[in-house]
């Protein structure tokens, strides 16, 4: 991706994303011996990122390809957020979401006009189920992470953040698919080349992690985490783009990842889910390595099922 291309996509999509708020806290600065700044996707459109990169697929879309709708597999933000992007332009959007798919999720996607179908919780389950009711309506399939446009779209938070905070030192995402993290890698490049850049996972999905490791792919051993939406496992596209920016993931534990959505919600007075809180678990469990650092810390989203917090 070019600046040129960054720079486009950013223009296409601003009428219809928040330019979303960076937030500071004296008291975690103090607690972790470092400055931080949040970026806060939880205040995005849909309450997540996934929106930019929707919306950036959607209007790239050419209009005579629009007329049979869109259709994607979501745990919950992208299709929430495709939805939203196929109301814009007055088509309509088919989520295929797994049958374990958190409530306020499910009703966010509703919410948008989404037409929603269940499937089993796996990814083949997800992906099989997509293609049946694809090959039925011919609708545009739009991926919720492997795809060069919703790629696009997710590099405009880190242009955002890297214009609101400049000289950071270290950016910190989630990794999940790799849609956020290899944006984030893209536009941090161009825009802000000596800043370090390190993903983050929980460490009960940690296929990232160990497909950078071995240079090949790696499906998740295990998707036990709370964190549902970092469950699924690289692309063709995003994984390239890891390997080639990413210096660095830590991995993440589970007590960890609630101790920093509570943390979150108490300092910051912000709803984050928990696929936003490993960032700051990585923080809780080794501090060190933000120790005198100007650190951007990508708040994913804050989709959260309110009546069954963790702690």
């Amino acid at each position: 991706m070019t600046p040129e291309i960054l720079l486009k996509t950013y223009s296409r999509i601003e009428p219809f994303i928040h330019k979303t708020p960076v937030l500071t806290s004296a008291i975690l600065d103090s607690l972790f011996q470092c400055s931080l700044y949040f970026k806060c996707e939880n205040f995005q459109k849909t309450g997540a990122f996934k929106a930019r990169g929707a919306m950036n697929a959607v209007l790239s879309t050419p209009k005579e390809l629009q007329k049979n709708g869109f259709i994607t597999h979501s745990s919950g933000n992208h299709g929430a957020a495709l939805a939203y992007a196929a109301s814009i332009v007055g088509s309509k959007a088919t989520i295929v979401m797994p049958n374990n798919a958190p409530t306020p999720k499910i009703e966010s996607v509703q919410r948008y006009g989404g037409i929603i179908v269940f499937c089993e919780p796996t990814l083949q389950s997800r992906e099989e189920t997509m293609a049946e009711v694809q090959l039925k309506s011919g609708a545009r399939i739009i991926p919720p992470y492997n795809h060069l446009q919703v790629i696009e779209g997710q590099s405009t938070c880190a242009y955002e953040l890297h214009q609101q905070v400049p000289n950071l030192d270290i950016v910190l995402a989630p990794i999940g698919g790799g849609g956020l993290m290899s944006g984030t890698a893209i536009s941090t490049s161009i825009f802000a080349p000596n800043t370090s850049i390190i993903g983050v996972e929980p460490l009960n999905a940690s296929d990232a992690y160990e497909s950078l490791q071995t240079g090949t792919i790696q499906p998740p051993k295990s998707t036990t985490t709370i964190a549902d939406g970092l469950r699924t496992s690289l692309g063709d596209i995003t994984y390239p783009i890891l390997k080639k920016h990413i210096k660095e993931i830590r991995l993440v534990k589970e007590e960890s990842i609630v101790s920093a959505m509570k943390l979150i919600m108490e300092t910051l007075k912000i709803v984050i889910e928990p696929s936003a809180a490993v960032t700051i678990g990585a923080i809780l469990e080794d501090a060190k390595f933000v120790n005198e650092k100007k650190v951007g810390i990508i708040i994913c989203g804050g989709n959260v099922d309110l009546t069954k917090l963790p702690f």
